[in-house]
């Protein structure tokens, strides 16, 4: 058999099968080529990093004892899941993603659909509504500790003197409810970026097919639950994909406003309280592994739904 296929491909004049394979490998590693020093560089910066992390999770590192430095299996991660601080900084951070996702998607939604329509000015408009998103979450968080907080100087407290006198409550915003304060202000700077995708997903409707619904007689709230929305779906599942690996890492918020008092720790900062207060290495690497296997099991469950609702609407 090898005989006449070799026969035929002389007759024809192309090259073997086995020749063939073996150009089409190295046409394929030639393509990939130029893309291996990236890559390298990728593996070396991220990759070397988490596995040293790995490592020193398995120790007992901790610089206040630097004698009783060894290997002492998995007690570190069961030190983090039976501490109680652990439990609570998994709790405020579940808690803090959801809100701040739920929060950020129905705002970043009526937002898109007010700057879907046209007006004068629109572009100036959509261009203020996403600028911050594009402060630096430091920036965004002294802004709205100080400015806005402050039961001195802040606005807030400050609205309640103009509208209420001089005897209107001038309440601690951030001792007094820290959870909320966080909350509302990560959702001010993440409220234009589900604003953006959304947005994107509004203007590629199919406009044709809204005329005619309306030329049917479909109401506005007919076409935005059986054709907006539909429509939506991935572009809505994409924000929460996003916005939820965003939102679970979030540290410069929770220190910059709360620094982790009255239970408002999430699981970063509890990785970096372990880190730079107790110095102990091997408990914080444990933290930093669990916090990043959780975010990739909720990233791996997201994009399979996001992956589901495309292979959807591709059919």
């Amino acid at each position: 058999m090898s005989t006449e296929v070799a026969a035929d491909a002389a007759r024809t004049g192309a090259p073997p099968p086995a020749e063939r394979r073996q150009s089409g490998m190295s046409e394929a590693w030639r393509r990939r080529l130029p893309l291996l020093p990236a890559l390298i560089f990728v593996i070396v910066l991220t990759q070397l990093p988490f596995l040293g992390t790995l490592i020193v999770s398995f120790m007992n590192w901790n610089s206040y004892y630097p004698e009783d430095r060894g290997f002492t299996g998995f007690s570190n991660y069961v030190r983090v899941f039976t501490d109680v601080n652990a439990r609570s900084a998994v709790v405020v951070t579940v808690v803090l993603t959801v809100s701040v996702v739920l929060i950020c998607l129905v705002l970043g939604l009526l937002i898109a659909l007010l700057l879907d329509r046209k007006f004068p000015g629109r572009g100036v408009v959509r261009t203020m509504m996403i600028t911050p998103f594009l402060l630096v979450p430091i920036a965004a968080a002294l802004l709205w500790k100080h400015a806005l907080y402050n039961p001195e100087y802040g606005l807030f407290n400050g609205l309640l003197t103009l509208f209420l006198g001089d005897n209107a409550p001038q309440p601690d915003w951030v001792g007094s409810m820290p959870l909320p304060a966080l909350i509302a202000a990560i959702s001010w700077q993440w409220t234009p970026f589900m604003m953006l995708i959304l947005l994107a997903g509004l203007q590629s409707r199919p406009m044709d097919v809204v005329e005619a619904a309306r030329i049917d007689g479909a109401s506005s709230w007919q076409i935005f639950i059986h054709m907006t929305l539909p429509h939506l779906r991935p572009y809505i599942e994409l924000s929460v994909l996003l916005g939820t690996i965003y939102v679970v890492q979030n540290f410069d918020h929770v220190f910059t406003i709360t620094a982790g008092a009255t239970g408002s720790a999430n699981l970063p900062y509890f990785v970096y309280q372990t880190f730079y207060t107790a110095q102990d290495y091997g408990r914080a690497s444990a933290a930093g592994v669990v916090t990043v296997a959780g975010t990739l099991i909720v990233s791996m469950l997201a994009l399979r739904t996001v992956f589901t609702v495309f292979q959807q609407e591709s059919r």
